[in-house]
């Protein structure tokens, strides 16, 4: 059996192609309580994935998934695999053993040689509730840095959030 993919065996670099006009990165609708989440996705040498889409899922403020609110974005990275979010910061939402969990954003990466996607979420450095999240607990505590969303250009409305896909940095994926 060969173990050399070919082109039936791993995804090509067409997000830019053919999803480039349904992108969405603007789910704040002019809210005056919008944040802004810049980042990059980074292979294991810290170079830029300039193929990748990013795919956000949120509930509103109150916690509430699809009430008015349209929660979910979808934009590509671009040539210094680059992408950008402009949101609101969501509310609590029940978790699995119906305790409230933190406040965080799902977060999809599709990109090139993937089979699969990868599934992270993003945490807010301000929320005393991380330290209650059954998620981010479960996560050992020397790598739970990666899925939290610092404050940039020394505003809270302004978040960085990075994806390194392996190394010393490699933000947590988990298994869904």
């Amino acid at each position: 059996m060969s173990t050399i993919a070919t082109p039936s065996q791993t995804v090509g670099p067409f997000f830019h192609i053919g999803l480039e006009h349904i992108s969405r990165n603007d789910l704040a609708n002019g809210n005056a309580q919008a944040v802004q989440i810049d980042g990059q996705v980074l292979d294991g040498d810290g170079k830029p994935v300039i193929d990748a889409l990013i795919e956000i899922w949120q509930a509103d403020g109150a916690g509430n998934y699809r009430s008015g609110f349209n929660g979910y974005g979808r934009v590509p990275t671009d040539a210094n695999g680059a992408f950008q979010f402009t949101t609101i910061k969501p509310g609590r939402v029940p978790g699995g053993d119906g305790q409230l969990q933190a406040p965080h954003i799902a977060v999809n990466v599709f990109m090139r040689g993937l089979l699969k996607h990868l599934v992270s979420r993003i945490y807010f450095s301000d929320e005393s509730s991380n330290a209650t999240d059954a998620i981010l607990q479960s996560v050992p505590a020397a790598r739970r840095d990666t899925l939290i969303a610092k404050p940039s250009a020394g505003s809270a409305q302004n978040l960085a959030w990075n994806i390194v896909l392996q190394g010393e940095h490699e933000t947590v994926f988990f298994d869904c």
